[in-house]
């Protein structure tokens, strides 16, 4: 990924305002997660810090973390050594990547001293050091010798910046230096010479250089001259400006099917048109999306792992279920013909002996066929044989009424299932998985093992504004969809769902008033966006009057029933879903 000591310069930049700012509450979501609540004349502001290697990262975020009922060991080390600390300083030496927190505390004897967060955003070598002193006091995570031989992270030991090459920081460098190390450094790619020579540059920003220098030609270091060389100076020169004087353009690219792949802070044109990209007003805002919807469904799947591998266990049972009763309904439509012999075996019945094997008689029911051959069983009398037909068609007639109820209660699980499973994906927080777990619980798919868990607060239903200032309401999981449908919901209020597709249930809270069309269509946006088909171009959406909407009889969480609907076809807009969203 892209955050690079360069990068990392800009997040400095925008995390300046903290200066002067109070520690207000710390907390760990993760292992290796820290967000610092920062109270500064601005407000509180949630400062987030990862040491994950796939994703560390510091920058302010809006997101609301999980908050563990229990704090680990080094949260709590936190919250003693920084409790009302003042943040005085953030610093940086040069591009490395890592950030310097100075914090101003007062110890245990009343002392004041400076408390230092190292925030090393180093790949699988991130890692968030408590320095005081000169000295770790402790560390997320804690380098032995197994671990490293070159350096040692532990708690008592002098702090030791690691090991770092002579590279040149290009917010300093002049074009003379610059040349002369293209011109020493071993004949190579461009880009690849460009991250030789320079510390603090990531792959995509030497390629955006590249690809400036060279308009989207290939180029060599140890042929670089003329205009290709000057257009590369240039460029550096305008990052140079852009990072030092302001002007970044924080870009985020990502496949046309939404994948998300690389970010920078300039405008990134060397893919074309072969992906899209997005801009950003801030730093902390491209990080704060780039992370999040990236690892949303690794998230939730690592916290969720064994719900989701018993919705997969339940579909194909029931699906298998499903597919052996259809194959046994199938198998009933020659009951007619059990029927049939035995009525004609019923009339010949005086002429058919008793260990006779079959019997050739006259079928008065068909002309164009005047004789059937009927199988008989030797060992029963005629009369046997025909009563044996008789219980076959009987059985094929009462197998197909309680096949067809069963198949349809099948094919009901598994909307059911499907629907959990979507909400599943969607989760966002640890209070939602549990939520669903007592679902399946209440539903018997969960086996309760007897224990009273003390269990979080549900979170209220997902809350939207539209531009035209109605509220919008969305469900959470299927009991939340059954309780603002049917309990919450006046009568005048909309109601609002994707059409044959698992999704939330949406409610315009219309306190009597139609509401304008943009309203509705909006509201449609929120209910395909909250829906399995988040990632389709078109989705239909239906909505009717909330008085309209009834739940049938004994029927799983989340099911409905409607009349008086109309349609809406809408393309789910993820940043209108995030404009409107409250919380």
């Amino acid at each position: 990924m892209a955050l690079d000591g360069a990068f990392l310069y800009a997040v400095k930049n925008e995390l300046q305002p903290l200066i002067g700012g109070r520690v207000e509450k710390v907390f760990q979501p993760s292992r290796e997660e820290i967000v610092i609540s920062i109270r500064t004349r601005q407000g509180s502001k949630k400062l987030y810090i990862s040491a994950n290697a796939g994703s560390a990262r510091i920058h302010v975020t809006q997101k609301q973390p999980d908050n563990p009922q229990t704090p680990p060991m080094f949260c709590m080390l936190l919250r003693k050594r920084l409790g009302s600390g003042k943040l005085t300083d953030i610093r940086q030496d040069g591009l490395e990547r890592i950030l310097f927190l100075d914090f101003e505390c007062i110890n245990e004897l009343g002392d004041q001293v400076t408390v230092t967060l190292a925030c090393e955003i180093m790949g699988r070598c991130s890692n968030l050091i408590i320095i005081c002193g000169g000295r770790i006091v402790d560390s997320i995570k804690r380098v032995d010798e197994e671990m490293s031989r070159e350096r040692l992270v532990l708690p008592g030991m002098a702090y030791e910046m690691p090991p770092r090459d002579d590279r040149l920081n290009f917010l300093t460098a002049e074009p003379e230096e610059i040349v002369q190390r293209l011109r020493e450094t071993a004949p190579a790619e461009l880009s690849k010479a460009l991250i030789r020579i320079f510390e603090g540059i990531s792959p995509i920003l030497a390629r955006e250089w590249t690809f400036f220098a060279g308009r989207g030609l290939h180029l060599e270091s140890h042929t670089l001259d003329g205009d290709f060389l000057d257009r590369l100076l240039y460029i550096v020169k305008k990052t140079r400006r852009q990072l030092t004087e302001g002007g970044c353009c924080f870009s985020v690219a990502s496949t046309k099917e939404g994948l998300l792949k690389d970010f920078s802070f300039i405008r990134l044109e060397q893919f074309g048109s072969l992906m899209l990209t997005k801009e950003f007003g801030s730093a902390s805002e491209l990080l704060d999306h780039f992370y999040f919807e990236r690892d949303r469904g690794v998230r939730t799947k690592q916290r969720a792992n064994d719900l989701f591998k018993l919705l997969e266990n339940l579909t194909e049972r029931t699906s298998r279920r499903i597919a052996a009763q259809k194959t046994e309904l199938a198998a009933c439509a020659e009951k007619d013909g059990f029927k049939l012999r035995g009525d004609l075996l019923s009339a010949n019945i005086y002429r058919i002996k008793k260990g006779d094997a079959s019997a050739e008689v006259e079928n008065f029911y068909d002309e164009a066929n005047p004789t059937v051959k009927i199988e008989l069983d030797v060992r029963k009398t005629p009369s046997q044989n025909a009563q044996w037909y008789y219980n076959e068609y009987k059985k094929c007639v009462t197998a197909e009424e309680k096949l067809g109820i069963q198949i349809k209660k099948g094919e009901e699980e598994l909307l059911y299932l499907d629907s959990v499973f979507d909400a599943l994906t969607r989760a966002d927080s640890e209070n939602d998985i549990i939520q669903l777990r007592l679902e399946l619980r209440e539903q018997g798919y969960i086996r309760s093992n007897g224990s009273k868990v003390k269990l979080p607060k549900a979170l209220p239903p997902m809350e939207y504004k539209t531009d035209d200032g109605y509220t919008v309401l969305v469900g959470r999981n299927n009991c939340q969809n059954d309780q603002l449908t049917l309990k919450f919901a006046e009568k005048s209020d909309i109601w609002l769902h994707t059409q044959t597709m698992t999704g939330s249930h949406v409610i315009i809270v219309t306190d009597g008033e139609m509401p304008p069309d943009r309203t509705i269509e909006q509201a449609a946006v929120i209910a395909a966006y909250n829906s399995k088909g988040r990632n389709s171009d078109l989705v239909p959406v239906d909505y009717c009057l909330a008085k309209f909407v009834k739940k049938p009889a004994g029927a799983k969480p989340g099911k409905v029933i409607f009349t008086n609907y109309k349609t809406a076809f809408v393309k789910p807009d993820e940043e209108l879903e995030k404009r409107l969203k409250i919380n």
